[in-house]
């Protein structure tokens, strides 16, 4: 028997500005991090996990695809008419800081920029889509970064209050759902896309990475505070990147191993955010890590002040641990790390799959926090073929988002209070983590490839009139 998604459950797709919107001089807009990040796997991985990356643009040497995207910027009428014709009841995206701060360090605000989104947010209401906008999602200005250091820098709180200030009375009526930082929880692992930083070296990362997400706790709580004032039926969220982990054994010292992993990676910005404190167990990490916060009066208060919602997260994969491991034994693939699941197959990318994980991260996440849930990203990777009637029949996408569409119904059917669902990449464009057009997540595809060849035109693959169903439905024809 079908699980029964609740009445107005939040269905749609998900992206973010900088790997489609292009036009990245255009509009009065400034540089910002994903305008400096070149493309293809082995430039963009080696030069994220690198200290000291130089925030240069070297077209001689390298191709940026952000700099183009999927051009939405100019294109975005037809790209939200194909999502309306797929029944979207939410369109997840965000607003790139430096289209209205094009330095991020100025008093007065891009009205160009601004009356961007306004164009994006009126089309959207004329098909009835909900926005659901992220503020900061791997968008620092550059200005930001190569004079302040980033988040680092307690400067940035102060400028990001500018920001959301002028976003939340612009866009007051507009915008009812919010999420703060994209991912805030990944920073530690990669500080150049959350943090606005490139490590100088590797022995300070984490007092920096710990630093500039303690900055985060101060903005994103005033951006709460501030958005239940200008916006009294405004809902703001967290949003973190969750992956269940696993002990590869029943050996406790992995078992133990996990759950400490977990903690930290899964439960800590979380506990923060939601909870409005720091947990008890940060203390000695901090302490084995040698981390030193440094806080100004009134911070915690600010924190217990300014919680979030509700909680959106993004799911890929799980991840399975143990506490001594070969270089071998590690996961090809996981960006975050762990050994190989022997029980998991993985994408093309080497993501391992993982459908009864996200029912798992569902339960724990109510579980701990009891407040309502958002799924607001989830997709496959993959490569598509166009065939010679130009259809793409992409059933490894449908299978995908069909056991994993099934376990979030499980999740509900346990209990848990979930909003809604926004597949990653609902239409192809530029990969975060790879700077590839080739890797696709997208019900519409476009004609974009790798090396900055193609018209732009889109079209619907096989996947798109199965997600149609699926709205139409509410998730019961799957």
């Amino acid at each position: 028997m079908a699980v029964k998604f609740p009445e107005g459950f939040l269905w749609g797709g998900a992206t973010a500005a900088n790997q489609l919107e292009g036009a990245y001089q255009e509009g009065g807009k400034g540089l910002n991090l994903a305008d400096v990040l070149p493309g293809g796997k082995e430039n963009r991985l080696g030069l994220l996990s690198s200290t000291g990356f130089n925030f240069e643009i070297d077209q001689s040497k390298y191709h940026y695809p952000n700099h183009e995207g999927i051009d939405f910027y100019h294109r975005y009428k037809e790209d939200i008419a194909l999502f309306a014709e797929m029944g979207f009841k939410t369109f997840r995206m965000s607003i790139a800081w430096s289209r209205i701060f094009p330095n991020g360090d100025e008093l007065e605000p891009n009205e160009e920029g601004l009356a961007f989104y306004d164009r994006v947010f009126d089309e959207l209401a004329k098909h009835n889509i909900e926005p659901l906008v992220t503020i900061a999602h791997y968008e620092t200005p550059l200005h930001l970064i190569k004079e302040y250091g980033g988040w680092r820098n307690r400067k940035l709180v102060e400028f990001f209050e500018r920001y959301v200030t002028v976003l939340f009375n612009r866009y007051k009526g507009k915008v009812k759902y919010w999420l703060t930082f994209n991912e805030i929880n990944g920073a530690t692992h990669m500080p150049l896309f959350g943090l606005g930083f490139s490590p100088e070296k590797e022995e300070t990362r984490l007092q920096d990475s710990f630093q500039g997400l303690h900055h985060q706790f101060v903005a994103s709580a005033k951006a709460v505070q501030l958005a239940h004032e200008i916006m009294p039926d405004s809902q703001v969220g967290c949003m973190l990147i969750y992956a269940p982990v696993y002990s590869f054994d029943s050996n406790p010292e992995n078992v133990l191993y996990a759950q400490e992993e977990a903690r930290i990676f899964n439960n800590f910005c979380g506990d923060v955010q939601v909870r409005g404190e720091y947990p008890s167990f940060i203390d000695r990490y901090f302490r084995e890590n040698n981390i030193n916060i440094e806080m100004e009066d009134g911070d915690l208060e600010l924190i217990k002040q300014g919680t979030v919602d509700f909680i959106s997260f993004s799911y890929y994969m799980s991840r399975t641990d143990k506490k001594t491991k070969t270089p071998e034994e590690i996961g090809q693939g996981n960006l975050i790390g762990g050994v190989k699941n022997p029980f998991l197959k993985a994408s093309d990318w080497g993501w391992e799959i993982d459908p009864i994980g996200l029912r798992i991260a569902l339960n724990e996440l109510y579980g701990r926090y009891q407040v309502p849930l958002f799924v607001v990203e989830n997709g496959l990777g993959a490569y598509d073929k166009v065939e010679e009637d130009g259809s793409i029949n992409d059933d490894y996408r449908i299978n995908y988002l069909r056991e994993h569409i099934k376990a979030m119904g499980e999740a509900v059917d346990d209990g848990v209070e979930l909003m809604g669902y926004t597949a990653w990449g609902c239409i192809d464009l530029v990969s975060a983590s790879s700077g590839e057009m080739s890797k696709r997540y997208g019900f519409i595809y476009v004609d974009r490839h790798d090396d900055g060849s193609g018209s732009l035109e889109r079209s619907r693959k096989k996947s798109f009139f199965w997600y149609k169903n699926v709205i139409a439905t509410n998730g019961e024809e799957l």
